[in-house]
């Protein structure tokens, strides 16, 4: 494990910069549209940031701006980052169940980390920070939709775990995820709750010795920064739920919770 931690140090050190002076240059030649308040408020949030203000611009940039014909070309999205630090944020979770919970099978420790990073508790703890006001949202957009939404402030949550992780190291990340996830007052609540359906429809079907349940999208609809997925879950080639939502996994775990339901209800007919 902690040669693991170490390689993730690296990693973060090497995607930050050649070298220390190599990005103080280069951090000092960029320019951010950050707000003075947005400013301050991530220095309240996180401590001093780094020299790279440009990764915390990133990481507040909603799809929105990025198309945006007026500001296309300058902006990166928080869509890169979102990735890298859902991968960050699922792994110290990870780290934090497999040590607090050492009675726990590995289902159950998955179903616990699912049940903290999916998009409704991430959306909660962004909310419980005030995120959503400093997302930087394209001028076309409906400001207020996004700025509740809980996709885009789900996305956001985690592009600051990946912006956190690169401009400061796995240490500070693990720190921030500790205050505002682990600390949270809802946190035990959250992982008390029975919602992780695709956990319950893998553990159905492996208790009945049948194939894993598989996920695929169905339909995309709308603009590419309103986007919705139907995808649908079957196993046996039998289709069993479908669901949709602004997040693939989140359509995926909606698609579970019909396939369950369906489960329980065709019991409950035979019985």
């Amino acid at each position: 494990m902690e040669q693991f931690w170490h390689k993730l140090t690296s990693l973060a050190f090497h995607r930050s910069g050649e070298s220390s002076d190599d990005s103080e240059n280069r951090s000092s030649a960029e320019s951010t549209t950050l707000s003075p308040e947005t400013v301050a408020y991530l220095q309240r949030l996180i401590g001093e940031p780094g020299k790279n203000l440009q990764l915390y611009q990133t990481a507040l940039t909603h799809r929105s701006l990025v198309h945006d014909p007026a500001t296309a070309y300058l902006i990166e999205s928080n869509q890169r980052l979102e990735f890298l630090g859902d991968s960050v944020l699922g792994m110290l979770i990870s780290e934090y169940l497999f040590k607090h919970l050492p009675a726990s099978a590995e289902g159950e420790l998955s179903s616990n980390r699912a049940k903290i990073v999916n998009s409704k508790s991430l959306a909660g703890f962004a909310r419980s920070l005030g995120l959503g006001q400093h997302l930087l949202l394209g001028e076309s957009a409906d400001h207020h939709k996004i700025r509740i939404s809980e996709s885009a402030l789900a996305d956001a949550f985690e592009s600051l775990i990946g912006a956190i992780y690169l401009d400061k190291g796995i240490q500070i990340a693990f720190d921030f995820v500790i205050r505002n996830i682990i600390q949270h007052p809802n946190f035990k609540t959250i992982v008390a709750a029975e919602h992780n359906y695709k956990s319950r429809l893998i553990e159905y079907t492996q208790s009945n010795h049948l194939p894993p349940p598989l996920y695929s999208v169905i339909t995309e609809t709308g603009a590419e920064h309103e986007k919705s997925f139907t995808v649908g879950v079957t196993c046996t080639g039998q289709l069993l739920g479908t669901g949709s939502a602004p997040r693939k996994k989140d359509a995926e775990q909606l698609a579970a919770k019909e396939a369950m339901e369906k489960i329980l209800a065709d019991k409950n007919t035979e019985s």
